[in-house]
């Protein structure tokens, strides 16, 4: 593996990251679990723990 797939990993946990951060504080979830999108699969497991996570009301 060279640095350009280090960096294309990074930028991808990046990406991934930033939304989870958002949507994480609605499901009642602190923001800080978005950094499992740096683990391998991290985002999926974390995906179907929102998905079937009871949404807090909007105020």
């Amino acid at each position: 593996m060279g640095s350009g797939g280090l960096i294309g990993y990074l930028i991808a946990g990046i990406v991934m990251a930033y939304p989870f951060s958002r949507i994480l504080p609605r499901v009642g979830l602190n923001p800080w679990f978005s950094l499992v999108c740096f683990i391998p699969v991290g985002a999926l497991i974390l995906l179907w723990v929102v998905a079937f996570r009871d949404w807090e009301p909007r105020r």
